[in-house]
């Protein structure tokens, strides 16, 4: 793709393929939980934030870390040299990623107790996968080319989706027929998701390296035309590891609060409150597989947007070009707001009701409801913080998210451990301190941002308007959802009909208020509106239904 497009084109590309990600990722979830409940999501979410954090620490960090250091290499036509990175690269994370999976598999009955240890035994050998997986995406992403890691993505989830429900499905039945418990059977299930999560990760791995073959021979036509000095393969590796560290200390902290969370929950209800080890994996697994779940929905386009700026800002900033990497800096800022607020205003609005789309159990359905809509905020605030953790260590301020991140966590995690030992929260208490964690985030990288880069913010555009008019919206929206549901329900009998009908209309009137209001508002304009993907498209389309003029 040219250099010339777009970095919201580029994020687009990136964006929809994780919305569509997201989107199989929460259809599937309906029949996995339906056929494991929610104990079992709980000992998988047990399990999998422990691989998650094994698989940060060993690979997870690697495509925004090569996508830094090989694109600064192909911003001044050091092909070979890129090339060698790439190499050295691989050879980093299969090492580590094979200790990684070690770590996880022997160490398991250490990270987790009881029916998630197996679970996590199954999840271990994916840790290595993942490795050249991530690798490769950095390397693409680097090239300015989101494409390849967005189908990868794509498959990834599609065979994560049926390989989880069918492996869940079988295994909970292998159980059944040996006569097993409840929570036997609920084990047994999240070792099927476990399997669906890591078959997910060798099929893209698998179409990724095809990508790379077909392109192999456009690099080297690059590679013997390049006559840079070569880089030695120690001052590469040692590069790699300067780089990555930062990389790795920051994404492990600011993701271990989930993990951090999950563990101490588990130990102080437990042990401490002297509630059922069960009952709690049920209490954790409603807060994370359902609530979290959702919420995690629109953050996955900041996530994206992250990834995309990544290359550009890096490439700007060593240019010393601070005026564009500004601009660039308040545009995606922009668009992560015009998606992230009305995102959160309408999942509050509609909690109870989204929930029951895509998880129908009646008996944690008002739980999860209050859950998510005590979480709808950290939508907003994990949205900036992804894209600020990208934006300081795109201008080498690869230390400041880690040293945030570090002290965020110390703050939830004091907070945290007060409100499970002296109130009845329970799982609100992981709500909370979710929020305060996000917001501590955004405040201390805004911070550290504006004492290298000024960026001019617009707060009119950026967050008053987009608030006001989310908060019609919102209004708006559970009006509709509450008339609809009204009207219909005196013909449909099945509740579940009656939801998802007004759901969708509720939800399809939210979309059309919302967009009317922000181009009566001026809070976009069309010139704006050009520069979004597919925005002439978008354009066209409210031109004709007179949205603008």
């Amino acid at each position: 793709m040219s250099k010339k497009k777009s970095i919201l084109v580029q994020g687009g590309i990136l964006a929809t393929a994780g919305i569509i990600s997201k989107i199989i990722g929460l259809l599937y979830q309906a029949p996995f939980t339906g056929i494991v409940g929610d104990e079992g999501n709980g000992y998988y979410s047990t399990a999998y934030y422990i691989y998650s954090i094994v698989l940060l620490i060993s690979s997870y960090s690697i495509p925004s870390a090569m996508s830094k250091i090989i694109s600064q290499r192909l911003a001044v036509h050091e092909y070979r040299n890129a090339q060698r990175i790439f190499h050295c690269a691989l050879i980093y994370v299969c090492v580590v990623g094979a200790i990684g999976s070690l770590v996880a598999f022997f160490g398991a009955p250490l990270f987790v107790d009881g029916y998630s240890i197996p679970v996590l035994k199954v999840f271990s050998p994916f840790i290595f996968i993942f490795g050249p997986l991530g690798v490769l995406r950095g390397y693409f992403q680097a090239q300015r080319t989101m494409i390849p890691t967005s189908i990868s993505q794509l498959v990834e989830q599609f065979l994560n989706a049926f390989v989880s429900v069918g492996g869940a499905f079988f295994l909970v039945n292998l159980a059944i027929s040996k006569g097993g418990d409840a929570s036997t059977r609920a084990m047994y299930g999240a070792i099927g998701g476990a399997l669906g999560t890591g078959s997910g990760v060798v099929i893209a791995l698998i179409f990724m390296f095809f990508v790379y073959r077909m392109n192999r021979d456009a690099v080297r036509r690059k590679v013997i035309h390049d006559h840079h000095e070569d880089m030695g393969y120690r001052e590469i590796f040692i590069l790699i590891l300067m780089i990555v560290t930062p990389f790795i200390l920051s994404t492990f902290i600011y993701n271990l609060s989930t993990t951090l969370n999950s563990t101490l929950f588990s130990k102080i209800m437990t042990y401490n409150r002297g509630i059922p080890h069960n009952e709690v994996v049920t209490r954790f697994g409603v807060f994370s597989r359902k609530a979290m779940n959702i919420t995690n929905f629109p953050i996955a386009i900041s996530s994206a947007a992250a990834a995309t700026i990544m290359p550009s800002i890096s490439t700007y900033f060593a240019q010393k070009n601070y005026d564009r990497t500004a601009q660039m800096i308040e545009r995606v800022y922009r668009l992560i707001n015009m998606i992230a607020i009305p995102s959160a205003v309408g999942l509050f609005a509609l909690s109870e009701p989204i929930i029951m789309l895509l998880f129908p159990q009646k008996a944690t359905l008002h739980e999860a409801g209050v859950l998510m809509q005590i979480l709808a905020i950290t939508v907003v605030f994990y949205s900036l913080s992804t894209v600020s953790n990208a934006i300081l260590q795109g201008i080498g301020k690869v230390n400041a998210p880690v040293i945030n991140a570090a002290i965020a966590l110390v703050v939830q995690t004091v907070v945290l451990v007060i409100l499970l030992f002296f109130t009845n929260l329970g799982n609100k208490a992981l709500a909370i301190v979710t929020i305060l964690y996000s917001l501590l985030m955004c405040v201390l990288n805004e911070y550290s941002i504006s004492k290298t880069i000024e960026i001019r913010q617009d707060i009119k555009k950026l967050y008053i308007i987009p608030f006001s008019v989310s908060a019609v919206m919102g209004i708006v929206s559970f009006g509709v959802y509450r008339l609809m549901k009204l009207l219909i329900g005196r013909t449909l009998e099945n509740d579940y009909f009656v939801n998802l009908i007004s759901v969708a209309v509720a939800i399809f009137v939210a979309v059309i208020v919302y967009a009317v209001g922000m181009v009566r508002t001026k809070g976009v304009t069309e010139r704006e509106l050009l520069q979004f993907p597919k925005g002439s498209k978008l354009v066209n389309i409210l031109k004709k239904v007179r949205i603008i003029k």
